[in-house]
């Protein structure tokens, strides 16, 4: 694609968390599952990726976590 940067995408990575901890965890098909955010390059090379949002969290605040996350 002429002109691409890259391109983002979400998934979910099935996790195991303690009963109390499963709504949070529950994703919108049902899964027990972390939210994960990768950024890759034009040569798709991975160059960002954040783990650890719960499964229940929504993607518009994953990304602007990703966003204003301080880079080190």
């Amino acid at each position: 694609m002429q002109g691409c940067l890259g391109a983002l995408d979400g998934t979910y990575i099935d996790v195991r968390v303690k009963a109390e901890d499963r709504a949070r965890y529950r994703t919108r098909k049902g899964s027990i599952a972390v939210n994960v955010l990768g950024v890759c390059d034009r040569d798709m090379r991975f160059i960002y990726v954040l783990v650890g949002w719960e499964g229940s969290a929504a993607d518009s605040r994953v990304l602007r976590d990703a966003i204003t996350r301080p880079r080190p």
